[in-house]
């Protein structure tokens, strides 16, 4: 169970349930799949998967939890050609054009009679409760799957004093100096990516992959006013990532140093090696997020 991106949010408050009360207020909407005309179901699921019906998985005092998503797949391309034949037949039989309101009708039915045979596709996505130094950290590259997960745990759970991460710095600014002096942070290596951006509204983006960052061109470009909104970072030979302008981490990767504990493992189970996995994760961002806050300024909860 190893976290790929790391979308973070902040408790303003303690976390008031412990894992079986928050088992218990997440199986009043644990995941069923799409049934008749459902296009899509959302839900909790057992992050160990099928062979466990655990809602919450508690390690340490960190608690997993997965969101799970079904969708009904219903091609753009299906629905137009049966309604274009549609349309035809009925405007030959009738010796009319339909209206545009007649055609939006006609497809609208037509979704329907075909969604209960539709073809379905679902996905997961992973967080965990920090109860300790008061974290949730979801597991997606997208913000907004990561914010939909918190809506739908806030509805849950009848509220959640969670919001994102802010920081005195603004990373956009701080990253772009790096970039310019090429000298982070003792603990920081900057790395082969970036993605630069002009400040003016729709400004240009330069985005390098596998690129020497130490090139004279790159400072061309933040001499004429481009800043960084994504830079690959490395820190302590521990973690490799890239982070954006808003402190998500994408891409992590948990490498040798932390790789070496999990091969130090006896594990066995399924269970126990999920166990092993997660609480080395969670230890590991236990110490990296604060570091992470603190090269930044520290938090602003202004």
């Amino acid at each position: 169970m190893w976290f790929k991106n790391l979308n973070v949010f902040r408790l303003t408050e303690a976390f008031a349930f412990d894992a079986q009360t928050l088992a218990e207020k997440l199986d009043t909407l644990a995941f069923s799949p799409c049934t008749g005309q459902q296009a899509f179901s959302f839900g909790w699921t057992a992050p160990l998967g099928k062979g466990s019906d655990e809602l919450v998985h508690s390690t340490n005092g960190y608690l997993i939890i997965c969101a799970k998503k079904e969708e009904r797949v219903l091609p753009a391309s299906v629905i137009n050609e049966m309604l274009q034949e549609k349309i035809e037949e009925i405007e030959e039989q009738e010796g009319r054009k339909l209206s545009k309101k007649a055609k939006m009708e006609l497809k609208d039915n037509l979704i329907f009679e075909l969604l209960p045979r539709a073809f379905t596709f679902s996905h997961k996505t992973f967080a965990y409760i920090d109860t300790q130094n008061g974290f949730i950290v979801v597991d997606s590259a997208s913000a907004k799957k990561a914010e939909d997960l918190l809506s739908t745990l806030r509805k849950t759970l009848g509220g959640l004093p969670a919001i994102p991460l802010n920081t005195v710095e603004k990373p956009v600014l701080t990253m772009t100096q790096w970039l310019l002096d090429q000298n982070p942070p003792s603990d920081i290596v900057i790395e082969d990516e970036c993605e630069l951006r002009a400040p003016e509204e729709d400004g240009g983006i330069i985005r390098c992959k596998r690129h020497d960052l130490a090139l004279p061109e790159i400072k061309n470009h933040l001499d004429s006013g481009k800043q960084v909104i994504k830079l690959a970072l490395n820190w302590e030979e521990r973690l490799s990532f890239v982070l954006d302008e808003n402190l998500a981490v994408k891409r992590l990767k948990f490498l040798d140093l932390i790789q070496e504990q999990v091969g130090e493992s006896d594990a066995a189970t399924f269970e126990e090696k999920f166990d092993v996995n997660f609480s080395i994760m969670t230890a590991e961002l236990a110490n990296f997020l604060p570091r992470l806050l603190a090269i930044f300024g520290g938090e602003n909860r202004a």
